[in-house]
Parts: structure tokens; sequence; C-alpha cells
């Protein structure tokens, strides 16, 4: 560690940037989708179509018992099959972190809808409402406190797991600084700053999940 040389960090700040840039940018875009996606599987989960109920848990089943590696291998060449013409790395990694994250937002969201009170859905129909509307009106944003913490933890761990595209060659941040570590041969230097970027970030997650913790507790 005596001879520790920041500089080479510094040098390759702009390179570090842009692989930073992707891996947060994967992450908003596999929240946001795999929220989307999430709501729907949960929603379709709890309605009372039993057909598309199971479909939608073979869903959630399925890509929870496979690793994330794995479902990016599957749509980095399952996707250019599908439809029969080439497809970027950026692209089949999009989809298959929506579609994994899907899966287990949706149970994040399932466990929320179901921890509302019954007689929240009842009076819900009882006023007139169809499923749907007293999911949107009345059980979903009661249920979203309760969710938030989950959610946000979720997005922590999807933030660590964008490590893994460089497996099709993406250079995420954790790849970039690898990348720079082995040219410049400043291993300790670059895995330092990597674990010290990881750690703020991922830090900072958890303490905003834990916040929002509490501030569901105190409004209990």
């Amino acid at each position: 560690m005596s001879g520790f040389d920041i500089s080479v960090i510094l040098d390759a700040l702009p390179f570090l940037a842009k692989g930073l840039g992707l891996s947060l940018g994967l992450t908003a875009i596999a929240m946001i989708g795999g929220l989307a996606l999430g709501l729907v599987i949960a929603v379709v989960r709890l309605s009372r179509f039993r057909v598309l109920a199971l479909l939608a848990a073979l869903y959630v089943n399925g890509f929870r018992a496979v690793p994330l590696i794995l479902v990016i291998f599957w749509f980095y060449f399952l996707v250019p099959l599908l439809l029969g013409r080439p497809v970027g790395a950026l692209c089949s990694v999009l989809i298959a972190f929506v579609m994994f994250e899907g899966a287990y937002y949706s149970e994040i969201i399932r466990a929320g809808l179901k921890s509302v009170r019954p007689g929240q859905w009842q009076a819900a129909q009882a006023s007139g409402m169809t499923y749907l509307q007293a999911v949107r009106l009345v059980v979903l944003p009661q249920a979203l406190r309760k969710m938030a913490p989950l959610m946000v933890t979720q997005g922590v761990v999807l933030f660590q797991d964008t490590s893994l595209v460089y497996v099709v060659s993406l250079h995420d941040f954790m790849t970039s600084a690898s990348i720079v570590a082995n040219t410049q041969n400043r291993i300790v230097e670059l895995y330092v700053f990597a674990a010290l970027v990881y750690l703020a970030l991922c830090t900072a997650g958890s303490t905003l999940a834990q916040r929002l913790s509490s501030d569901r507790q105190c409004a209990h």
C-alpha cells in the first residue's frame, strides 16, 4: 500500500464514469420496467382468474429458481433467434433484467397488496369499484408504504447485479475498473476504488430503505 498511486484512478475517471453510468442506467431502467411488470403479475396472481394466476405463478417461480447470469445468457442468445436478426448485447440485457426483476418485484407487490386489511377490499367493491379500480385507487396507495423499503433494498441488490453484464462484453462499472486494473497493472488502486464506490452507493440505498421503514413504523 506504500506505493498506492491515486493518479491512476484520476486518469481513468472518464472511462470509469462511463461504466458507472451504464450500471446506474441499467439499474434505473430495470427497476422501472420490473416494477411495472411486477405490478401486472401481482394483480393477475391475486385475481379470480385461476388459469392466469397459475401462469403468473409459474413465471415468478421459474425466474426466481434460476440465477440472473443464466437469464442473461438465455436472452442474449435466444432473442436474436426469435426475432431472426442480431440484437445488441445492451438490448438483450435490458430485457433479461426487466423480466428477472419483474418476478421479484411482483412478490414484493403481492405481499404488500395482501397486507391491506380485507375490509378495504370489501369496502371498495361495495362502493361499485371494479377489481382494478379497487387496486389502483384504494389498496395500492395503502400498500405502497409497506412495499417501499423492500423495493429500495431490491434496487440495491439490482445495482450490485449489474456487474454480471461482463458475460456479454458490456463495460459496466466493475468491468471498467477491471480493464483499467489489468491494463495499468494497478489492481490494488482500482479494486479499492471500486469497493469504495459500491460501498457508498449501496450504503446510501440501505440508509434510504431504513428511513422509509422507520417512517412507516412512525405512521402506525
